[in-house]
């Protein structure tokens, strides 16, 4: 029997951590910020500290790391059922109703607890790439990476240009004309601050019908899966030699990453010069080098799993464990938190900063290696694994009960399929 590959689990089960200390700050309602953070700007030096990290290490990476890392689990999917003997169209309709699937669960997750899902992006995006990529080649997937790397470089270009626009009105006009000022509360007083429980519904419904097309047409989402999915035919995370290599990724996608949040700490300090008018005007170049930066956690998350692969410690097969049930506990995190921190809750979110918000999303990940350990040493999935996996299937299930444990390994690489 193969064994399951580490690195993609690994990475999944540490940037859960990472989505956790950025989803946290949407629940901090009711609080002085700096456009366009979600960070409020009052705070302990210790608060600004944390928030100057998350800013610079956490925020825009996690998300196109699990994009990159959801088309590299799309190529793993094809790759073993087929392996099964399943046909490929068969597979397709299993991939397309996943999908379907995972945008409901999304809508399920937006309406009860957090406007700011990802699945619905993740399942639209995946059902658009099914449709126009399965079983096409490599060189069709390459031509239009790189159309969308240049619609998005060009995106960044023209917010900065639109920001240098508005950069030339005082900002005390533009916010007597309803315009963005430098100190307005942050989007958390939507997403959380709203005491009334079923508009608090409406109003995360509402902003997650708006962000889904959106966060997709940003290409964004779609560029990192596709390269998920490249990498995915050719094991990139799994057999060492391919390339590019891991570290060189690793070394030139992380640090990319991290200077391009640098714009979003100045406006978050106040500091960013010229453009106090328009803070926003470097969002698209921080979502760009976020993109790098996600994918360069991936390859450094990649090149561990190889290493340990095989010799993990405890420590390390939980928290791959945890990202076996991925799905599982992103949901956890809003149980968690959105009860605890909103207003139509017991409110926690407007009565701490970073510091604080940290330790919960901390307590958070920590429990969820408990729990993941303990589902582990029992052979259990996640229960939103089981559910999507049945709703996918039906009362047919082609992989056999041990799926878990070759996901990933299996047939070669075949036009006929994803992979």
């Amino acid at each position: 029997m193969s064994t399951r590959v580490l690195a993609p689990d690994l990475a999944r089960g540490w940037m859960l951590l990472f989505i956790a200390l950025a989803n946290i700050m949407v629940y901090l309602w009711g609080q002085r910020v700096n456009q366009p953070t979600n960070h409020p700007s009052d705070g302990t030096a210790l608060d600004r500290g944390l928030s100057i990290f998350g800013m610079l290490i956490v925020e825009q990476r996690t998300y196109p790391m699990f994009a990159f890392l959801f088309g590299y689990g799309m190529v793993q999917f094809a790759r073993s059922r087929v392996a099964r003997g399943v046909p490929a169209q068969n597979v397709k309709r299993m991939l397309q109703r996943r999908h379907w699937w995972l945008i409901a669960f999304g809508a399920v997750h937006a309406l009860l607890l957090f406007g700011g899902d990802i699945l619905g992006a993740y399942g639209l995006a995946g059902l658009i790439l099914t449709a126009c990529f399965f079983g096409r080649s490599d060189g069709a997937i390459k031509l239009t990476v790189w159309i969308m790397v240049g619609l998005a470089a060009l995106f960044s270009l023209l917010t900065i240009g639109m920001g240098a626009l508005f950069a030339q009105f005082p900002v005390e006009s533009l916010e007597q004309m309803g315009g963005m000022g430098i100190n307005d509360t942050s989007n958390a007083d939507l997403m959380a601050g709203e005491s009334h429980f079923l508009l608090a519904m409406l109003l995360r419904v509402g902003m997650w019908l708006l962000s889904v097309p959106m966060t997709v047409g940003m290409v964004f989402v779609p560029a990192s899966m596709l390269l998920g999915v490249l990498a995915a035919r050719h094991r990139w995370l799994e057999v060492s030699g391919v390339r590019p290599s891991l570290g060189l990724v690793a070394a030139i996608g992380i640090p990319v990453g991290v200077l391009g949040g640098i714009p979003q700490v100045l406006a978050f300090l106040g500091e960013l010069r010229g453009f106090e008018s328009a803070p926003w005007a470097f969002v698209g170049v921080v979502q760009f080098t976020g993109m790098a930066g996600g994918i360069g956690y991936a390859a450094l998350f990649g090149l561990i799993g190889q290493r340990l692969q095989g010799r993990e410690s405890g420590l390390t097969r939980a928290i791959a464990a945890v990202g076996k049930r991925s799905l599982s506990f992103y949901l956890l995190q809003s149980v968690i938190f959105a009860p605890l921190l909103s207003a139509w809750g017991f409110g926690l979110g407007s009565r701490i900063g970073t510091a604080a918000a940290y330790a919960i999303a901390i307590g958070y990940w920590l429990l969820s290696i408990l729990i993941a350990a303990l589902l582990e040493r029992r052979g259990a999935r996640g229960p939103a694994e089981v559910l999507l996996r049945r709703l996918t299937y039906g009362k047919y299930d082609p992989a056999a009960p041990n799926a878990m444990a070759t996901s990933g390994a299996g047939a070669s690489p075949g036009r006929e399929t994803l992979g």
